[in-house]
């Protein structure tokens, strides 16, 4: 049945692979649901009797029904559009410096025309009408503001073309003017700067045995389980050229781990208290269980044949850029703050690997856009960087909203640029180009008022009582021209500009093979 005609109350069931339709509560059977795209935590979470399910996540291993308590408007998925409805409207549109000035500078300039006239008319010698019409002539037209209304657009066009060239869609000439003037980055943390999936890091085995054997073994059991943890570890084993082998009587204890048996040997793999039950002393590892744990991994135990066999460890690891991203935004004077809806410990540990200090953490999807709202309440001008459902309110209610372009098509809609590659130093990037691109309007404003400021006094005649020349209307136009070419000349020199200043940026698509055609500017 569709499901906007599921009522409050109804009973769903949710097969492996489904996506949860509705906010519900699990009535019976247990299964492992991905919440990434709602929570940001990569580890998924098992669900049983009496847990709440939130929709639009998968259902990842198992089968379950739920009652469902939300549906239509009223779900989590809603709530987190209406809030990026929200924060998108209260934006307020950036003003141009030079729609500003030029409001003021035409109407002067037909005023000194029509003052040079009439001072010409009034005072100016013979033949005083036709000088008063030439000096106001030469006025108009030397004041021409063709350089002034060239000199933003042409440098924006310039820098949005770079961008593209870099990897960083730009929405719009405002989010690349306000990128210049943020003082904040807040950055989240699975899929921006982690992969956003868990892959196998550390492999300790205990006394009399080797790494490789305890890999091999754990690997071969888990081969026949569909537990992310238990692929991330069959993953690393394929990384690591190590050849698995057969596994009979597997068993998956719900909760807890898998046991089964390879080359003759049983092998239980998962909790502590898996081996626990079984007689199995944990105790000579815990310690470094802990230590894994502290560096926000998750710890799988191991044993063969009733003796302790290892401790595996699985966590969603960092980008390759990131640490380097993270250092480069600090270079350029920005404060650089991470926040997940993950737990602290594991946090913090993510946070000490790319150097950053200020974490907040367990931070629900819906109070994100409200972190964002304090930092800027506190005079921050505040940029935030995501890619999944739950980041949306807060990159639409950012000053500047950075998506992922390996991220969900939500976040992309709410933010104000993309980097395509997925690389946390398309961020980088992005400031880098803003600055100069800023820095090149200021020189093209410059020489823009700087022409005007002395080419208006010599058209209205300043020069004729002293040396008795008059410029000619022609030689205003052809100045006029000039002036504009000095602008254009100006903004394409960003182009050089930017490429000299700009980080090397490698496109790569999400299977991370290098992405052609990218369009240039």
């Amino acid at each position: 049945m569709p499901v906007d005609e599921v009522a409050q109350g109804d009973a769903v069931v949710v097969r492996p692979g489904e996506k949860v339709p509705v906010d519900g509560r699990v009535i019976d059977g247990r299964s492992t649901v991905d919440e990434s795209m709602v929570t940001g935590e990569s580890m998924p979470v098992t669900k049983g009797p009496g847990d709440d399910v939130v929709g639009a996540t998968i259902n990842q291993t198992g089968v379950f029904r739920l009652e469902a308590t939300r549906v239509g408007a009223d779900t989590l998925l809603a709530q987190i559009i209406r809030l990026v409805q929200q924060a998108q409207a209260s934006k307020a549109p950036i003003q141009r410096i030079a729609d500003l000035v030029a409001g003021y500078f035409v109407p002067t300039v037909v005023f000194i025309a029509i003052t040079s006239f009439a001072v010409w008319f009034v005072i100016g010698p013979s033949p005083a009408l036709i000088l008063g019409l030439v000096a106001a002539v030469a006025v108009l037209i030397i004041a021409c503001p063709c350089a002034l209304g060239l000199a933003t657009p042409l440098s924006i066009m310039v820098g949005t073309g770079k961008g593209a060239e870099a990897g960083v869609l730009i929405r719009s000439a405002e989010s690349l003017e306000t990128a210049h003037r943020l003082d904040t980055i807040v950055l989240d943390k699975t899929g921006t700067i982690t992969k956003g999936e868990p892959a196998l890091t550390d492999v300790v085995p205990a006394d009399g045995f080797a790494e490789e054997e305890a890999l091999r073994l754990v690997a071969s059991v888990e081969h026949a389980s569909e537990h992310p943890l238990g692929q991330a570890i069959v993953r690393g084993a394929a990384d690591r050229n190590i050849r698995l082998a057969e596994v009979t009587d597997f068993d998956s204890v719900t909760g807890q781990g898998v046991t089964g048996t390879v080359d003759g040997r049983r092998v239980p793999a998962g909790k502590p208290s898996l081996l626990t039950e079984a007689g199995i002393d944990t105790e000579p590892l815990q310690g470094e269980a802990e230590r894994l744990a502290a560096e926000g991994k998750t710890a799988v135990f191991a044993a063969v044949d009733g003796r302790l066999l290892g401790v595996i460890a699985v966590a969603d690891t960092l980008k390759e850029d990131s640490p380097t991203a993270v250092a480069e935004l600090k270079r350029l004077g920005l404060e650089i703050i991470m926040i997940t809806g993950d737990n602290r410990r594991t946090a913090e540990a993510i946070a000490a690997e790319v150097g950053i200090r200020t974490v907040l953490a367990e931070v629900l999807p819906e109070h994100k856009a409200d972190e964002i709202r304090r930092l800027q309440n506190q005079g921050g001008r505040v940029g935030m960087v995501g890619d999944g459902i739950n980041d949306a309110p807060a990159l639409a209610q950012a000053d500047v909203g950075f998506a992922i372009g390996t991220g969900t098509d939500v976040a992309i809609e709410a933010a104000d640029i993309t980097l395509v590659s997925g690389a946390l130093s398309g961020v980088v990037t992005a400031v880098t180009l803003s600055r100069a691109t800023l820095r090149n309007i200021r020189q093209n404003l410059f020489l823009a008022f700087f022409y005007n400021s002395v080419g208006i006094p010599l058209a209205a005649g300043v020069l004729y009582p002293f040396t008795g020349w008059l410029l000619s209307p022609i030689i205003a136009a052809a100045a006029m021209a000039l002036s504009s070419l000095s602008v254009v000349g100006n903004a394409n020199r960003l182009r050089a500009v930017a490429a000299r200043s700009l980080p090397s940026v490698a496109l790569r698509s999400a299977e991370g093979k290098p992405s052609v055609g990218m369009p240039a500017s």
